[in-house]
């Protein structure tokens, strides 16, 4: 059922917890260049296109709180980006031992609302590797125009991450990543992976709801409506400002 936890392939989120995850070969530059050439063909930034937003979450024990606080904001990114056009949202969030989900893509913030709260965050490693390679199988899959990360740490082998992120710029989609805490090794990965996608890095505070609220409706109307958009926006909201004053 569309909404629910889905099994993708490999090296991919998984609704099965604990289950390892095989991590894909390596591309030779004939399958880069054909992967660059299918994904540009499907056109996601055309006008009139679906806004399709990967909404990423660490829910990993010390992002309890505000894990709490993305649920009551994010119907706000439906609320905000409603007169732009229609935006359809994956959450993928990762937690535990080796496990990381994904959603169907939501339409209704109800809907998305009610499959947040059923999620606890439970101690682990984090997995942002994983949130990578689902963005960049979707970006040529369906079409995706921007991903949003929240997270605190980064556990991961910085290079590999690095590298996914930069399939993900050569594909045109943006990843805007929004730092809970002052954790340097984080800050360093993200703001390369930010870098990397033509995306943007923002710390915000912890319990800080109503700068996460800016930085997520910016980063939906960008989702939805574009660079257009979100310039636009910036002319009246600081959230916005910040993401379009890092964006190539």
């Amino acid at each position: 059922m569309s909404g629910e936890p889905i099994k993708r392939g490999r090296d991919a989120v998984s609704p099965q917890a604990g289950g390892a995850v095989p991590q894909a070969g390596t591309s030779t530059s004939d399958d880069i260049a054909a992967f660059v050439a299918k994904a540009r063909a499907l056109s996601p930034h055309a006008p009139g296109a679906k806004g399709r937003l990967i909404f990423a979450l660490d829910a990993t024990m010390s992002r309890q709180p505000t894990w709490d606080m993305a649920c009551a904001l994010q119907a706000d990114m439906f609320r905000e980006t409603a007169a732009l056009g229609s935006l359809d949202i994956r959450l993928v969030y990762y937690r535990g031992f080796n496990e990381c989900r994904a959603t169907g893509w939501i339409s209704d913030s109800t809907r998305l609302a009610t499959l947040m709260s059923k999620i606890d965050c439970r101690g682990g490693d984090t997995q942002i590797g994983k949130v990578l390679s689902e963005a960049r199988r979707e970006a040529v899959a369906s079409g995706v125009r921007a991903v949003v990360f929240v997270g605190d740490a980064m556990e991961e082998q910085v290079d590999e991450l690095c590298a996914k992120a930069g399939e993900l710029g050569m594909l045109k989609v943006p990843v805007f990543v929004f730092q809970e805490g002052h954790d340097a090794v984080a800050e360093q990965a993200f703001r390369e992976i930010a870098r990397l996608t033509g995306g943007a890095w923002c710390r915000f505070d912890p319990g800080a709801a109503a700068q996460l609220r800016e930085l997520l409706r910016a980063a939906a109307t960008y989702a939805a409506g574009g660079r257009e958009a979100l310039l636009k926006l910036a002319k009246s909201a600081s959230g916005a400002a910040q993401l379009i004053g890092q964006m190539k």
